[in-house]
This record gives structure tokens, sequence and C-alpha cells, in this order.
């Protein structure tokens, strides 16, 4: 539609815009709460994911003098403001998952953030042992086990290799 990927034809339908594939992905697999207030709060809960995560994506691609003050902010924003949110919402209602207690698109999106975090700093999750149960119990389920395992479709963080072979790509 906007001559752009993420482009995915499901149903019939070709879909842009990464919300709007998610959010119709996780309404057909029952990931999307069970009303209206479930669906909120996973929007919420995903909306800051996508925050944090805006952030550690830009930063393979940060000049290497901007990388330090980066990591720092990554950090700080990690440690102090987003993590103990949701540590604080796991812990308030103590269930297995974000919402509803059941796995939500908001789970694996912290999951998948939760190991972008760890890939820049293992120690992050030192002080978030809830937030280390929720990133095990997702990653044991079978699927996302056979994802996680070494050979699959699962993309590395970026690295300095890669970020040099996409500024030759589109240089």
């Amino acid at each position: 539609m906007f001559q752009q990927v993420p482009m995915v034809e499901i149903d019939g339908m070709k879909l842009v815009q990464t919300r709007a594939i998610l959010n119709y992905i996780a309404a057909k697999y029952n990931l999307y709460g069970k009303d209206i207030k479930e669906k909120a709060l996973i929007d919420m809960y995903s909306e800051g994911v996508a925050d944090l995560n805006e952030i550690i994506l830009q930063y393979p691609f940060l000049p290497p003098g901007d990388k330090d003050e980066s990591l720092t902010q990554i950090k700080e924003k990690s440690r102090n403001c987003y993590f103990p949110g949701f540590e604080k919402v796991l812990k308030s209602h103590g269930e297995d998952y974000l919402v509803g207690n059941r796995l939500s698109k908001a789970d694996v999106l912290l999951t998948e953030l939760l190991y972008h975090t760890e890939e820049l700093d293992s120690s992050i999750l030192a002080n978030f042992p809830l937030l280390k149960a929720l990133r095990t119990r997702v990653s044991n389920l079978p699927t996302v086990k056979k994802f996680l395992q070494p050979g699959s479709q699962r993309k590395p963080f970026e690295d300095e290799k890669f970020v040099e072979e996409l500024k030759k790509s589109f240089g």
C-alpha cells in the first residue's frame, strides 16, 4: 500500500504497517486479550516496550562516539523506568503473564526486548526476578524455543559487520 515493508499476506489480505500486522496476528491467535480492558492493557504494555525498543534498535547504527552515551541511556531507562514498571505489574497480580494470566503479544514483545537488552548488558536483569522468570517462561514455549535455537530464522542483534554491509548496500 505504501510501497514499503513489512508486508504480510494473510487470510486473503495484504497487511502493511508493523502494529497492524502484530495486532491482527495477536487477535487471530488469541494473544490480544479477552475484552476491551485487556486489549487496552496489552496495547499500553506493548507501547512501553516499543518506546524502549526504539532507542535500542538505533544503537548499532550510531557513530562510535555516540554509543557510550546511548548505552548509558538504555541502561538507565531499562533499570529505572521500564523494567521496574513491568516487574511491578507482574508482582501486583502474582500471575505468570502481564495480562489475564495468559500469554499475550505484550509478553512476546517484552521477551524480545529483554533479549535485546541482555545482548547489550548481560547483567541488566539482575534485579528483576519476575522479568527473568517471564523471559524463561515465554522462551520455553515450544514454538518460541524452536525459534530461539541456533540455525532458526531468528536474527541476532545487529553487529558492526551487519551495519557495515547495510551501509554498503544503501551507500
